[in-house]
């Protein structure tokens, strides 16, 4: 072997080392006990409501499900939860609507959930590594309801919300109802888990600092999306941040381009709403960058620039990359240069 060839043998194997001991890298121990979830099926004990014996039901819905049922009915119905007489006229036409295909809806959910263990055991990894990092984290009880294509994932109090309806998959045809194209890639089944741990991370682990700039807003969201990530190791970016393979690919051969033009026009300070919203803000595309890119590219950018800081500083533990509020800081000592 001549020095030619020695020399870049050499650094292919120095390279693929590097790559180890990046790719090595983990915060959890491999043999962590799940945690037990076992979703409360209120979605099911509702489509059991039957027209004839209205008025029995509904009081078994309020015995069974003393807590979410009150919630459920004022927050979705939007009826006074004391109002059970108006709430016998108006469940049997929401659960038979026809305008919206609730009625078409409430049984494909059945049928789509009819097994929820992958859902359970993917939530039940992910809350043990919560309660590893943090471990005062309380589990909150989760509820499997219908919500009328209003909302993925509700949460009061210790109970979160899952709307089955949300999830029965990008191609449904009522979804062309109340929902733009951009907003589907996300309303599958295998969605649930990231966007339920993401809301309860973005609940339990709120924005504090003061300051109102891009950068500082940008990065607070990047990390919850670089710790998510770090939950759902087993998935690919681009499912953890809700977009396409396609979309995530375009980001990545054109990250420097990106980065580029947000340094150029000096985003990262701006405090206008109008730029916090196209950044940060869930569309079709993010309008301060191109009409090509997807949208939310800010939380994107931020969550690199975690990722980079975190290579460079292996010192560093996850908390404490969550709990660090100088957004300058990170930004300045994550070296990042795509």
């Amino acid at each position: 072997m001549n020095n030619t060839y020695r020399y870049w043998f050499l650094l292919l194997v120095v390279s693929l080392a590097l790559n180890a001991c990046h790719h090595s890298r983990t915060y959890f121990p491999k043999d962590l006990e799940p945690q037990q979830i076992d979703l409360v099926r209120f979605d099911n004990a509702l489509m059991n409501v039957q027209e004839a014996t209205i008025q029995e039901d509904v009081r078994l819905l309020y015995e069974e499900f003393p807590v979410f049922m009150p919630l459920w009915v004022e927050d979705i119905l939007g009826i006074p939860s004391t109002d059970t007489a108006y709430l016998e006229q108006q469940l049997p036409l929401f659960l038979n609507d026809t305008l919206y295909g609730f009625k078409e809806t409430n049984k494909r959910e059945k049928t789509m959930f009819a097994d929820v263990k992958d859902v359970e055991q993917s939530l039940g990894q992910a809350f043990a590594r919560i309660q590893y990092l943090y471990p005062e984290t309380q589990i909150p009880t989760l509820y499997l309801f219908i919500s009328g294509f209003q909302t993925p994932v509700y949460f009061s109090e210790d109970l979160i919300g899952i709307g089955g309806d949300m999830y029965l998959g990008s191609e449904y045809e009522y979804y062309n109802r109340v929902v733009y194209d951009y907003q589907k890639q996300t309303m599958r089944k295998e969605c649930i888990p990231v966007d339920v741990i993401s809301a309860f991370l973005f609940r339990t682990l709120p924005y504090t600092s003061t300051k109102t700039r891009l950068l500082d807003q940008m990065m607070y969201r990047g990390k919850v999306m670089y710790l998510t990530a770090q939950i759902f190791n087993n998935l690919p970016g681009y499912e953890v941040m809700g977009w396409t393979k396609e979309q995530w690919n375009w980001c990545l051969q054109h990250e420097r381009a990106i980065w580029h033009l947000v340094m150029d026009k000096r985003d990262l300070f701006k405090t206008e709403s109008l730029v916090l919203t196209s950044y940060l803000n869930d569309g079709p595309f993010t309008a301060e960058v191109s009409q090509e890119s997807p949208g939310r590219l800010g939380i994107w950018i931020g969550w690199r620039i975690a990722e980079s800081y975190m290579e460079h500083h292996p010192e560093v533990t996850i908390q404490q990359l969550m709990a660090e509020e100088d957004a300058q800081k990170i930004l300045e000592e994550s070296y990042y240069k795509p």
